[in-house]
This record gives C-alpha cells, sequence and structure tokens, in this order.
C-alpha cells in the first residue's frame, strides 16, 4: 500500500518531511515499517501537492520512484508552505502505473490521499460509480479505487457535504459494500485536515509550527501519537480531535 504525509501550520519547507526527516517520506517509499501485509516497497509514483500564493493548490506528480527525481527534492527546499500534501504509491496488481493515478489528487483548493484498496474492486463499487454523473465517470483521469473514491468525495464537497462527515461517511459506505477494504484517507483544504484509519496505520504530531499526520512517524521526536483504528483525525490550527467512524 502506499504512504502518505499532509501538514497544516506556519509556513515551512516540505523538504523535512519527504527528505531530510530520518524516516522520511523517502525512505518509507523503499523501506517502510508498517505495509501490514499491503506490499514492500512505494515504487508506483508520488506526488507532491502545496498552497502558495495561487487560489488552488499546485502540484507536482509522476508514475516513478520519487528516489528517481532530482528535481523534487531542490523544489521541496525551495518552497515555503501553509500546507501540504504529499503521498509515495503502491499499485495494487491489475491497476494502471500513471501519473493520473497518484496522489495527491486535487479539484479547487482540495487535496487527496487513498493509502489502501478497495476489496473485489471493480464490481464491488458499482453502487458507489452510479451515483456520479456519467460525464464525471467519462472523465475519470486513471481506472483506479482511489480516483473513484476521489470523484465521489469531490463531487460530494462542491455539492456543500461538510467535509468530516463527508469523508467518515464515503469510508462507512465502502466497508458496507466491500468490506475489508483499506481506507486510510488525508484530505486538505489547506487549512483543515481530515485523516482516517482504516485497517493502515496512522499518527500525528504537534510540532513548534504546526500539526503533522503520516501513515508512519517521520521521526522519533516524542509526541507522535497513533490514530486508533476506526477513527477519524481532524485538525483545525493546532488543535487536534479524534472521533469514531460510524459504521
Amino acid at each position: 500500500m502506499c504512504r502518505h504525509v499532509g501538514y497544516v501550520g506556519e509556513p515551512c519547507s516540505p523538504a523535512e518531511l519527504l527528505f531530510e526527516a530520518p524516516h522520511s517520506l523517502l525512505h518509507q517509499s523503499y523501506a517502510p515499517a508498517d505495509m501490514r501485509g499491503g506490499g514492500t516497497v512505494n515504487a508506483d509514483g508520488f506526488g507532491l501537492g502545496w498552497y502558495g500564493a495561487a487560489a488552488e493548490p499546485l502540484r507536482h506528480r509522476r508514475h516513478t520512484p520519487l528516489w528517481t527525481d532530482e528535481g523534487l527534492r531542490p523544489l521541496a527546499a525551495s518552497l515555503r508552505t501553509p500546507a501540504f500534501l504529499a503521498a509515495v504509491r503502491n499499485g495494487t496488481v491489475g491497476m494502471p502505473v500513471s501519473e493520473a493515478a497518484c496522489a495527491p489528487f486535487g479539484d479547487g483548493r482540495w487535496l487527496f490521499s487513498h493509502n489502501g484498496l478497495v476489496r473485489d474492486w471493480p464490481e464491488s463499487v458499482v453502487p458507489l460509480a452510479e451515483k456520479l454523473p456519467v460525464a464525471d465517470l467519462l472523465r475519470l483521469p486513471a481506472p483506479t479505487d482511489s480516483v473513484l473514491l476521489w470523484a465521489v468525495l469531490s463531487a460530494r464537497l462542491r455539492d456543500g457535504a461538510e467535509p468530516v462527515g463527508a469523508v467518515t461517511g464515503l469510508v462507512g459506505e465502502v466497508e458496507a459494500i466491500a468490506p475489508g477494504s483499506r481506507l486510510n484517507l488525508l484530505l486538505t483544504d489547506g487549512e483543515l485536515l481530515v485523516g482516517t484509519a482504516w485497517t493502515h496505520a496512522l499518527s500525528y504530531v504537534v510540532t513548534e509550527t504546526g500539526v503533522v499526520v503520516a501513515s508512519e512517524p517521520c521521526d522519533d521526536r516524542p509526541g507522535w501519537t497513533p490514530v486508533p483504528e476506526r477513527h477519524a483525525v481532524t485538525v483545525r490550527g493546532r488543535q487536534v480531535e479524534i472521533t469514531p467512524i460510524p459504521c
């Protein structure tokens, strides 16, 4: 499965969590510590999304391993951003390896990542896909479970759904039709950060500048706290709230 990390807080460089920390996202891409039977390396692509002066976040994604991109490290080091979301991908067998399949996915101010898989894809989620407008289905950039989840979630956000409820509701809905799915989600608009722990590890830490939510702790600093299984973590400012996911 994939690994991902999100941050909200005071402006900082993503380079520390992506490249410099002892267990950075780069390190997790080839030496993850807690994949839970979901693969061994995350070499099927990567992505970074961050917020700057533009109205919408910027993204840098590739379908190659993170360690092959010589340009991202200096790019990340040059940035000062109040929020970012980054991921490395371990693609499910049979799903395409393409840039369009790599998180973070985006729509307006939102960035999204999915660590996991939907069981019995694609037949299990036909009832979910049927709720999307046909045009949205035809515009899916890649035929993967993560892309479909994002299409459903982003459509609901555009319709005015409350973000935390939309994320946790989607997890419960997918679990009902595809039991045993792995559904660690991250969603941010640059101020709010929502994550779910569902069959995969997720931890958070409050730092001097903000809050980090990640698949695995990126360093050995004190304060990393596991998100309990079947719970959501919501970050607003420096406030962290842990709530059970109804199902």
